[in-house]
């Protein structure tokens, strides 16, 4: 079922409704009864064969995510060829431009007319349409013989109507494209209803959003890959005294087995169990970690380090599970508060010499997690007030040297 289109929706002025290279609504209905019998047949090789080169992971959903590149720029062609895409689009007019820049790099080149864009043997690979209403969104469904590809310009509103396409085209095996003139755009069109559109069409002229998006897709990737987790045994237990812990309050709920990756050295973090966990104490809280004082480092994406001091909200951070798998999740507020501290030391076995240390709040709802034992029933994780000396809890081992969270190397002793 469709989402209703927004009452307060802006309209758009005449003489953008009617640009010649988009159609509008009355212009949707011609367009689609044209071609409805000789889109699919005539241009099934050659759409495939242009989204083919063109695919980037998504990550987080295993799916396939699409990136076409609309500029007139040489930096920004130059960047987004060197990260992975190869695909341009250009007004017809441009085909000098496109031939140029096929001497110099390997790419694909299409061109917008009419409606519609054509590869460089004029051969249709995607109709264009431009969504500014309603009912030229209504008008946009899979039954229509759009062909295997479709670009949309949604203009002033984005999400609702790119949620209402996804719903719609969802298992139709068509791939709709959104036209993005900012990376933040594109991820919006990429994550409407967690699946997201098949594509976006970035059309920018600037190098920085190229790296924004490429950015984007590296850490969805990162995601879909499992964490090294290491068993280690607990060493010592040892109450510190007062300080400055740091509770983090995220927009996602979190699950048994799952926390964020917390340590005083960089070289070992310890995975924080959230407050999902029923407690006799208080209720739960499954949105919440109470991972450690202000010092301390937090694993967050990009295979970086932050201090829990500078986490607030609208920042993202890693959340990992026992198996090691992670996903991203956004900051939603920060509370630091002075408390109860326990110091927690760990090592990997009685012959390694490297120690690893967390200080976390002193108290029954703070937790670190165990390894998983299949063949055997084992607690998720232990209170840090039940934790002594022989348990086992785990840990990610890295490497120490860090700058501004970036890992390095030098050499470096921290104790």
């Amino acid at each position: 079922m469709l989402l209703p289109w927004p009452e307060s929706a802006p309209s758009l002025p005449p003489q953008v409704a009617v640009h010649p290279r988009f159609p509008c609504h009355q212009n949707i209905r011609k367009l689609i009864s044209s071609h409805r019998h000789s889109m699919v047949s005539q241009n099934s090789s050659s759409a495939t064969a242009i989204g083919s080169s063109t695919t980037s992971s998504s990550g987080t959903y295993g799916e396939s995510k699409r990136v076409w590149v609309w500029t007139e720029s040489k930096q920004v062609m130059t960047a987004a060829v060197e990260r992975g895409w190869n695909t341009f689009v250009f007004p017809s007019q441009s085909r000098e431009l496109a031939d140029e820049w096929s001497s110099i790099a390997l790419i694909d080149t299409l061109f917008v007319e009419e409606g519609a864009i054509f590869d460089g043997e004029n051969r249709r690979v995607a109709t264009m349409l431009e969504v500014a209403n309603p009912k030229e969104l209504e008008l946009l469904q899979p039954d229509k013989a759009l062909g295997e590809n479709v670009v949309v310009d949604l203009l002033d509103w984005q999400v609702i109507p790119a949620e209402n396409i996804v719903a719609a085209f969802q298992g139709s095996g068509k791939t709709v494209f959104a036209v993005s003139k900012t990376a933040l755009e594109a991820q919006v069109f990429f994550e409407a209803l967690e699946h997201g559109l098949g594509g976006v069409v970035l059309k920018v002229e600037e190098v920085k959003a190229v790296l924004d998006l490429r950015d984007y897709f590296d850490r969805r990737d990162e995601v879909s890959n499992i964490l090294n987790l290491t068993k280690a045994v607990v060493t010592q237990v040892q109450v510190a005294g007062m300080g400055d812990r740091v509770c983090v309050d995220l927009c996602s709920l979190m699950r048994p087995g799952e926390g964020l990756l917390v340590g005083s050295f960089a070289r070992g973090l310890f995975l924080v169990h959230s407050e999902c966990l029923e407690s006799n104490y208080i209720a739960s809280r499954p949105f919440r970690v109470n991972a450690g004082p202000v010092h301390a480092y937090v694993a967050v994406p990009g295979g970086k380090t932050s201090y829990l001091s500078e986490l607030k909200a609208g920042k993202e951070v890693i959340l990992v599970d026992q198996k090691g798998h992670q996903r991203t999740a956004i900051v939603g507020r920060v509370k630091i508060e002075t408390r109860p501290l326990i110091l927690v030391e760990a090592k990997r076995d009685s012959d390694d010499q490297t120690f690893y240390s967390i200080l976390v709040q002193n108290a029954e709802t703070v937790a670190l997690v165990c390894p998983s034992k299949e063949s055997e029933l084992q607690k998720t994780a232990i209170p840090v007030t039940s934790l002594k000396v022989g348990d086992e809890i785990l840990v990610r081992l890295q490497g120490g040297a860090r700058h501004t969270g970036i890992e390095i190397q030098e050499f470096i002793v921290e104790k």
